[in-house]
């Protein structure tokens, strides 16, 4: 059961990945159909979203070494 538990939680988070690099990748096609500079994406709420997921753990690191 617990196993079972396990995947589900892994399958969730998976599945919400996928669900915004989706939407962040549309943002970038959007964004170059219209010629706009590469960072623009970065600005929407998908690319907000990513960000922080790829500075977070970072964070809850440096977070840990100094405390």
């Amino acid at each position: 059961m617990q196993t079972l538990l396990s995947l589900i939680k892994m399958a969730a988070v998976l599945a919400g990945g996928l669900m915004l690099g989706r939407m962040f990748f549309e943002e970038v096609k959007r964004a170059k159909r219209a010629g706009a500079p590469w960072y623009t994406p970065y600005g929407t709420l998908p690319g907000i979203l990513v960000l922080v997921a790829l500075v977070l753990p970072l964070i809850v690191w440096l977070y840990g070494r100094l405390r």
